[in-house]
């Protein structure tokens, strides 16, 4: 969003009706603002209300700048308030949506999606909603039915690439014997296919690479490896020619973890290693960058130079995030069969998870490094 949507020029309409703020929620004194906004995933935009401190709309993942354009006007009018009964149940669905209420929200929405006119201009955004909120809330099987007229209606738009990806995602969560899965899947296969080829749909690079990934899923669920390597392999080429295009160091970083997750995936990591030494050097205070040096290095056996990755890396980071470097730590340790070390990294992770606020990890988080450290003979209490 920083490198390639809020530095666009046309943004400058809005000025004078928004104070932008971006909270990092890794941090501990931000412990409070994530434990109010509910935080599903990162990045996820809100519009408050300044006067009742609410948030009035939520947008749950990245945007485009179209996109972001349209939050932003009915965010306006969220705050403002007045309209329809039909703009007062979208108001009240979009308040529950805010608080993480996924399941009443959905029940909402879609009373809204009932009762509105066919041309309803708000019908992209809260069909966007709609569908994260019911495969946020295990509502697969309503997910696929409503994907399924979403595409249809929105087909050639951003909005309906979204949908078509959600109903995949959503069809693949469905227990294999539910009937209609197959033919469901192979529904939203085809669709997803259709928009990630088609360079009139204006996705963000991220996003197409996000489809190519439920995608290779889909293949995965089928058993076809050759297909899913095929997948693999075309997302790997789109993200590979977005970095070569990209006009600043920030830009090409964009797609460091895609092009890592999917070298991982085709099970060749050592592709990752230029592009990550060249976000080291380009930013030197961002610990992400080493971090995934460390994941890459350990899928190539080169533990040694993966816990020095590591290290620069803790150095550098904090907050639950820091886990994941305690983990790669741990396998590094694992793969030199230094099972002393590794129950020492694992304690050292329960320590820091310990000692986070209470909404910035889960005892489930706790109980699975305890978990992991009795299996390696450690004890689960590591001590003050």
């Amino acid at each position: 969003m920083k490198a390639f949507v809020f530095t666009d020029a046309s943004l400058a309409r809005h000025a004078g009706q928004f104070v932008w703020l971006d909270i990092d929620g890794e941090k501990a004194s931000n412990a409070a603002a994530r434990k109010l906004l509910k935080i599903p995933a990162y990045p996820t935009l809100y519009v408050v209300d300044p006067a009742k401190e609410r948030v009035a709309l939520r947008w749950v993942g990245g945007a485009t700048v179209p996109q972001l354009h349209k939050l932003l006007d009915d965010g306006r009018v969220a705050v403002s308030g007045g309209g329809t009964d039909l703009d007062a149940l979208v108001a009240k669905a979009d308040a529950l949506y805010a608080a993480g209420e996924d399941s009443s929200a959905a029940v909402a929405y879609q009373q809204a999606l009932a009762g509105a006119p066919a041309d309803w201009k708000h019908y992209p955004r809260v069909m966007d909603a709609t569908l994260f909120a019911l495969s946020n809330s295990d509502g697969y099987a309503r997910c696929v039915e409503l994907s399924r007229e979403a595409m249809e209606r929105l087909k050639g738009t951003t909005s309906g690439a979204n949908a078509a990806v959600s109903g995949l995602s959503c069809a693949l969560s469905l227990p294999a014997e539910a009937p209609g899965r197959k033919e469901a899947i192979a529904l939203f296969e085809a669709r997803c296919r259709e928009a990630v080829a088609d360079p009139a749909i204006a996705l963000a690079t991220d996003d197409r690479s996000g489809i190519y990934l439920t995608l290779a899923d889909a293949r995965e669920d089928a058993k076809d490896e050759e297909g899913k390597k095929q997948v693999l392999t075309d997302d790997a080429t789109l993200l590979e020619r977005a970095a070569a295009a990209a006009k600043t160091p920030e830009q090409r970083a964009v797609f460091d973890p895609h092009r890592l997750s999917v070298y991982l995936e085709l099970g060749q990591p050592e592709r990752a290693i230029a592009m990550l030494e060249a976000s080291e050097r380009d930013f030197p205070d961002d610990y992400n960058p080493p971090a995934r040096l460390a994941l890459a290095l350990n899928a190539m056996k080169k533990y040694d130079q993966a816990l020095v990755a590591s290290s620069r890396a803790l150095s550098k980071a904090y907050g639950p995030r820091k886990l994941r470097l305690y983990s790669a730590r741990t396998d590094a340790y694992l793969g030199l069969a230094d099972t002393t070390a590794a129950r020492r990294t694992i304690g050292e992770a329960i320590q820091h998870a310990s000692s986070l606020p209470e909404d910035q990890v889960s005892q489930r988080t706790i109980d699975a490094l305890k978990k992991r450290l009795a299996a390696l003979g450690g004890a689960t209490s590591p001590g003050p």
